[in-house]
C-alpha cells in the first residue's frame, strides 16, 4: 500500500486543491456582496442578473468552456488588448483556469448565501438599522453571523465542485502538468491511455477526499443545531 503510494503522482491533486481554495475565497468575497445587494436592493436587471449567475447549473461545461476558450483567446479582441496592455494570457494558464472555474462554480457560491440572507429576520436588521450601524457593521455583525451555516455550506460544496471540474478546466487550461493539470484531468489521462489502474487509484483518492468533505459539513451542521437546540 505504502509503494503505491509513494508511486503516485500528486501533483495534480496539488493544482485541485490549490485552484479549489483559490476559487472559494474568490467567490466568497464576490457573493457576500452580490448577495447582500440581491437581497437589500432592488433594481430592473435582477431577474436577468439571477439567471446568469445560475446559467452554469444547467449549462454543459464544454459549452461554457468553448466560449470561454474563445472570448480568451489570443485572436479575440479581449485575449488581444489583455495580451498587449497586460501581458495576461488566460488560455491554458493557471489564471485562465482560476476564472472559468469562479465562472462555473459561481451559482453553488452564490445560491446558499443568497437564500440564507433572504432568510435573516428582517425585524433584527431593521433594529441595527435604528441603533445607528451602517450597512457594513450591519453585515458582519448581525448578518453573517446568522448564516454561519450556509456560509460553511457554500465553501465546502464550492471547494468540492471545484476539484472535481473536468470539461472546463480541459478547455480552459488544458493539461500542463503542475501549472494546469487537475486530478480529474490525470484520470482522464490515464483513461486514455489506458492505465487503469492508475485511473482506479486517482478516483479512489478524489472519491475518498470528496466523502471526507461532506462528511464533515454534515457534522459541523448537525454538532451546530444540537447546540443551538440546547
Amino acid at each position: 500500500m505504502l509503494e503505491i503510494l509513494n508511486n503516485i503522482d500528486w501533483e495534480p491533486f496539488l493544482v485541485s486543491i490549490k485552484l479549489s481554495f483559490i476559487t472559494c475565497i474568490i467567490l466568497f468575497l464576490l457573493c457576500i456582496l452580490l448577495a447582500y445587494i440581491f437581497t437589500f436592493k432592488k433594481f430592473k436587471a435582477k431577474n436577468f442578473l439571477e439567471t446568469l449567475i445560475t446559467l452554469p447549473l444547467v449549462l454543459p461545461p464544454s459549452v461554457m468552456g468553448f466560449y470561454l476558450l474563445v472570448l480568451f483567446s489570443k485572436y479575440s479582441t479581449i485575449g488581444k488588448f489583455l495580451e498587449k496592455y497586460f501581458n495576461i494570457s488566460l488560455v491554458f494558464t493557471f489564471e485562465g483556469l482560476v476564472l472559468a472555474s469562479c465562472i462555473y462554480s459561481l451559482p453553488f457560491m452564490f445560491n446558499p448565501l443568497y437564500s440564507a440572507m433572504l432568510a435573516v429576520p428582517k425585524n433584527i436588521i431593521e433594529a441595527s438599522y435604528s441603533l445607528g450601524k451602517s450597512p457594513y457593521v450591519t453585515l458582519i455583525k448581525i448578518i453573517l453571523p446568522n448564516i454561519k451555516l450556509a456560509i460553511l455550506s457554500a465553501l465546502i460544496i464550492t471547494f468540492a465542485h471545484t476539484m472535481g471540474e473536468f470539461g472546463i478546466v480541459l478547455m480552459i487550461g488544458g493539461s500542463l502538468s503542475g501549472e494546469t493539470k487537475v486530478a480529474s484531468i490525470a484520470i482522464y489521462e490515464s483513461m486514455e491511455n489506458l492505465d487503469f489502474f492508475t485511473a482506479h487509484i486517482y478516483s479512489a483518492i478524489l472519491l475518498f477526499f470528496t466523502f471526507i468533505i461532506l462528511f464533515l459539513t454534515s457534522f459541523l451542521k448537525n454538532l451546530s443545531n444540537s447546540h443551538s437546540t440546547n
